[in-house]
């Protein structure tokens, strides 16, 4: 038990944050579309109970991600993250089917609903901490990859590095993104439907809603998958690539592989060194390849295999343009 309670102290805060918030929206939602009727107060309720749960298990999978290897499983647990993110995306899934549907039944029948005051308060304040724990998000993207933002510049930096955030907090960060935009979208048809009587606006806003939690659906699954399966982190290999080859005594590199486990990076190198030098010499620049390799962050183990010099270059940074 009390490892258990050590894992989750390592846990995405991020998701954490997210989850407990989101619990929070989701009952005030849930109370105003009970009191009001408000399709796309139900379309909202859906979405942050949705999202409450799925950071939950984000919080969870993240944590227990980073127990140590056993002897049953000595690669350790890295993909467990990416496989609660796959089951967690069916949850999603779900509500943003029972949100379409829902919105469309409101567009063929259209009815007006009531407390359009309370609808606007819940909307607005909800709208406010979704905005809050995206900015959190955005903060936490940038801590990760140790990037350095201030006031707006939080937002470009963020949009512009999402790629290279863990699987965990890309998740939070793109369904608060939807979150947000959702609620604005739910205010928008909220006062259109009141001023105007086009109460279509509301079932209109709910079938949108419910299409942006899908599009979330499928990137988180497509990215988690790849996960799962086990993707190679290309720029890390140019990084590797880079710090290798700057070690004098390295004069190739016979083939460099980073792949992605979760948030683990597990790195298998091949290189070249003059054939005269000695067992012990080559040993020693394993042994300092090596603990430089493993300061790099999220770098776990490291594999190193040594060959003899045969005067053909190999390695060629991926990031620099090929030639004809």
């Amino acid at each position: 038990m009390g490892e258990i309670f050590q894992l989750l102290k390592r846990g995405n805060k991020s998701a954490m944050l997210a989850a407990i918030i989101n619990t929070i929206i989701s009952i005030i939602k849930g109370v105003a579309y009970m009191y009001t009727g408000n399709v796309a107060m139900f379309a909202e309720t859906m979405h942050s109970l949705g999202d409450a749960a799925n950071q939950f298990f984000v919080f969870v999978g993240s944590a227990l991600s980073k127990k140590a290897p056993t002897e049953k499983y000595p690669n350790g647990f890295g993909r467990l993250v990416n496989l609660v993110l796959l089951g967690a995306v069916l949850i999603v899934g779900i509500m943003a089917f029972e949100t379409i549907v829902e919105g469309y039944h409101h567009v063929v029948h259209p009815t007006e609903s009531s407390g359009f005051i309370i609808n606007l308060l819940v909307l607005g304040v909800a709208t406010l901490l979704e905005t809050f724990v995206l900015f959190k998000a955005m903060k936490e993207i940038l801590h990760e990859i140790e990037v350095e933002a201030s006031g707006p510049s939080v937002f470009a930096k963020s949009f512009a590095n999402l790629g290279r955030a863990k699987p965990a907090t890309k998740l939070v960060f793109m369904e608060d993104l939807v979150a947000t935009l959702g609620g604005l979208l739910a205010i928008i048809a909220v006062l259109i439907a009141h001023f105007t009587a086009f109460h279509r606006a509301e079932g209109l806003a709910s079938m949108v809603i419910g299409v942006m939690m899908f599009f979330v659906v499928g990137k988180v699954f497509l990215d988690n998958a790849a996960g799962v399966i086990g993707q190679a982190d290309e720029e890390m290999e140019n990084k590797i690539g880079e710090l290798v080859m700057a070690d004098p005594d390295v004069k190739d590199i016979q083939g460099l592989t980073v792949i992605k486990e979760g948030e683990d990076l597990h790195v298998e190198l091949e290189i070249e060194v003059d054939p005269k030098l000695t067992v012990a010499a080559a040993d020693d620049i394993k042994d300092r390849l090596e603990e430089k390799i493993m300061a790099e962050k999220g770098v776990v183990d490291v594999t190193i295999e040594i060959d003899e010099e045969d005067e053909i270059m190999s390695w060629k940074n991926r990031s620099e343009p090929t030639t004809e």
